[in-house]
């Protein structure tokens, strides 16, 4: 009876060990996936204080609100795109400015940037629109 058994010791240890490694590999693989969704959750945090950060400005300065969008020469908004390229990796925006009579003196702004180890095609947005209406006293 005692030789049927012998050795089964060793196969149950070998049967936990493996199932730990299973376990630890496991975790492993989480707190990557944790680090990665962290990171990203930075990116897009980032990228909504800016939007609101610029809107804010155009808000103030509504006398030159133009002078904001693409190609503009607003000191503030030049000064804004050397943050967008500090703080997002690959980080660029683009702002435009409509002032019609359907959509009147309306901003929308648009965040694009990219993660150090994602490919060129992954790249992520962030957009904010908002009519940027004079005070009314």
């Amino acid at each position: 009876m005692l030789n049927k058994q012998r050795g089964s010791i060793l196969i149950e240890g070998l049967v936990a060990i493996l199932i730990f490694s299973v376990g630890v590999l496991a975790l492993m693989g989480m707190q990557s996936v944790a680090i990665k969704n962290a990171s990203q959750a930075k990116y897009r945090n980032e990228a909504a204080l800016l939007a609101n950060q610029i809107l804010s400005q155009m808000m103030v300065d509504q006398v030159n609100i133009a002078n904001y969008v693409d190609g503009g020469s607003a000191p503030a908004r030049t000064a804004w795109d050397t943050q967008v390229a500090e703080l997002l990796p690959n980080g660029s925006a683009v702002i435009t400015y409509v002032d019609t009579a359907a959509t009147p003196r309306f901003v929308t702004i648009t965040l694009s940037w990219r993660g150090p180890d994602e490919p060129a095609d992954a790249a992520h947005q962030y957009v904010t629109a908002a009519n940027v209406m004079p005070a009314v006293n």
